[in-house]
């Protein structure tokens, strides 16, 4: 069976979503817990270390063709290369989470006398982290499913 990785991402997409929502309007305090979880900022490092490193690294290519892994067929090398960019991009995604959750700590820091503003501020450096977990939760299907590819092209090398 052909597995579509799209159909795969956009089904990983519905379940995060719905296991979202369960676990935030399960509390007493219903869709006001959900703009917690939104912090551009944090979301926005990540994505500055992540894409531009991708691009700098020569890979951002390869990890766009990561989304057509068995739509489109690839050469074994081209699957290769896919799986390292990847690979990457799963360790910039963490890298620029740290990047992140220091640079909010930091600041954190430095408004210690303000005991109110401790847990929001707190808050705050930790979803640098939870959005690490979520592109990661993205990333790793796109890994595994072009490796699977790259393991069948090379069985049928062997017959």
């Amino acid at each position: 069976m052909k597995k579509n990785i799209r159909m795969v991402l956009l089904l990983e997409l519905l379940l995060f979503i719905v296991v979202f929502l369960i676990s935030t309007l399960g509390t007493s305090f219903g869709f006001s817990a959900i703009a917690w979880f939104l912090d551009w900022p944090s979301l926005i490092l990540v994505m500055l270390v992540l894409i531009p490193g991708l691009i700098i690294m020569g890979e951002w290519k390869d990890f766009l063709k990561a989304f057509s892994v068995g739509i489109k067929d690839f050469r074994l090398l081209e699957l290769k290369n896919i799986i390292e960019a990847v690979g990457a991009a799963q360790k910039l995604t963490i890298f620029g989470a740290l990047f992140a959750i220091i640079t909010s700590a930091i600041l954190l820091m430095g408004h210690l006398s303000d005991p109110e503003t401790i847990g929001p501020n707190l808050a705050v450096c930790f979803l640098a982290g939870f959005y690490a977990v979520i592109i990661e939760f993205f990333l790793l299907p796109l890994r595994l499913n072009a490796e699977r590819k790259m393991n069948e092209e090379m069985d049928m090398e062997d017959e």
